[in-house]
């Protein structure tokens, strides 16, 4: 016996199915490789994580030894041209902070194997090409930092009475070290370059220094 449908329910039916298909949601592999979806390639978490966990040591380590040359520079270099001898502190302890950061880079982050010099020079291009401008920024927010460290003399000797009064030991020895010296402009302007240079270079490392040929699938028979 044959059911007859009325035209008018079988457009209802059409407007709101009763059962609406499933459109599954691609996945990774069939994602397209637009812009942004290549930019978050370049970021995977647990490669990233590891970069920035020996980027922090690397930045570390490389402050720590800028801080020594600039403060021995200093000695020597008179203090109106701190915007030049932090300039000169960066070159000198370049070459040896970019070896700690090769290995680091090499057998934390990126583990790769073999191939030691041509990484170990690729990394000194990575880090060459924004020696410049690292080294024009530094300089120039010294100077920025020193007039405006003149200008706010007095709410900066205010604050730091104020910090002194939380601190004992060596932690107020380094703060006098620093408030008292003719560097601090340098100090802070270095700090604030090395931070800014991390994305960078770990971009560049990742696509220059460590890039990795992909695999061939040989297909089976």
């Amino acid at each position: 016996m044959a059911v007859e449908v009325s035209s008018e329910q079988s457009v209802d039916d059409e407007i709101r199915p009763e059962h609406p298909p499933v459109v599954p949601i691609p996945q990774d592999p069939f994602l397209p490789k637009g812009q942004l979806q290549r930019l978050v390639n370049l970021f995977p978490g647990g490669q990233f994580l590891r970069y920035v966990g020996v980027g922090v040591f690397n930045t570390l380590f490389g402050y720590i030894s800028f801080v020594i040359a600039l403060t021995l520079l200093d000695l020597v270099l008179p203090a109106r041209f701190l915007y030049l001898t932090v300039v000169v502190a960066s070159v000198v302890t370049m070459p040896f902070n970019i070896t700690v950061a090769y290995f680091g880079y090499k057998f934390f982050v990126f583990r790769t194997k073999g191939n030691f010099l041509g990484e170990w020079l690729k990394c000194f291009a990575v880090y060459g090409t924004g020696m410049i401008p690292g080294l024009v920024a530094v300089s120039a927010l010294t100077r920025f930092l020193q007039s405006t460290i003149h200008r706010h003399a007095t709410s900066l000797h205010t604050f730091l009475t104020s910090v002194e009064l939380h601190l004992d030991g060596r932690p107020l020895a380094f703060l006098h070290h620093v408030a008292n010296g003719r560097a601090m402009a340098g100090y802070i302007a270095g700090a604030v370059v090395m931070g800014v240079s991390t994305i960078y270079s770990f971009v560049g490392h990742k696509t220059i220094t460590f890039r990795q040929k992909p695999t061939l699938i040989e297909p089976s028979n």
